[in-house]
């Protein structure tokens, strides 16, 4: 059994699919990167597994239980499942601690105590910690994103999907967030990131996943993904990856 399973995952927008009967499978701690075209269901995928948008078809399941259909606790599952976009969504009212400690303290149950001991550490680890008293906008893009990171990771969730996280960062910021990344990684958290950075990519994951048109094309190790794609549309892809320089 795998740790998350999608089986036959479709998702229409009105008549138009997005996801084609997707199959995905991801173990316990890995790193699965999800590459391939604008459009081809990336962002969609990732906010399926989270509940944000309802599939059509098929089913999703993590460590064997149904999270997506009918019945399915949608506030319990977004404990377990933290997500992360490419805008920050940070509070622009609220300091950086209290948009960390927000969602333990009225989720969680968790004290205010509690909650800022919690927050403080994270902001540590994300190297962040004399930044408690500020507001987003005392802070760099890649500053917001490393809160926005730790804001996730109060609740403590199974797994962290993360959209395009780097896309709207001026590219000297786009390192420091892709160190903290590797951070999760070698810490064993079990993460699914839709990515256009494809050295990182190929550094950084377990497993690499290339969709097109809704469907997972194909998927493989990132050296046999990034080093001999087998399926034509894949080669066509990092082709133009790498005349653009991006690889």
């Amino acid at each position: 059994m795998s740790f998350l399973e999608m089986r036959n995952v479709t998702k229409l927008y009105g008549a138009v699919p997005v996801l084609r009967g997707l199959n995905l499978s991801v173990e316990e701690h890995q790193v699965v990167c999800l590459i391939g075209p604008s459009g081809c269901g990336k962002s969609t995928l990732l906010r399926c597994i989270n509940g944000l948008e309802p599939i059509s078809g098929g089913e999703i399941l993590i460590l064997g239980d149904r999270v997506s259909g009918a019945g399915v606790d949608v506030n319990r599952l977004r404990r377990d499942v933290g997500i992360v976009f490419q805008s920050f969504n940070l509070f622009p009212h609220m300091t950086v601690l209290e948009n960390i400690c927000l969602a333990p303290r009225q989720v969680l149950g968790l004290s205010k105590a509690e909650a800022e001991a919690r927050a403080a550490e994270l902001l540590e680890r994300v190297k962040l910690g004399a930044k408690h008293k500020a507001y987003p906008d005392q802070l760099s893009g890649g500053q917001q994103q490393r809160v926005a990171i730790a804001r996730a990771l109060a609740m403590q969730p199974m797994l962290m999907l993360l959209d395009e996280i780097t896309s709207a960062l001026d590219p000297e910021l786009v390192a420091e967030v892709l160190d903290l990344v590797r951070d999760l990684a070698a810490e064993g958290m079990t993460m699914l990131l839709a990515t256009h950075e494809m050295g990182f990519a190929k550094e950084v994951s377990s497993k690499v996943c290339f969709l097109f048109e809704g469907v997972v094309h194909e998927e493989g190790s990132p050296q046999q993904i990034f080093g001999a794609p087998t399926k034509e549309r894949t080669q066509g892809f990092l082709k133009s990856i790498i005349e653009a320089g991006r690889l």
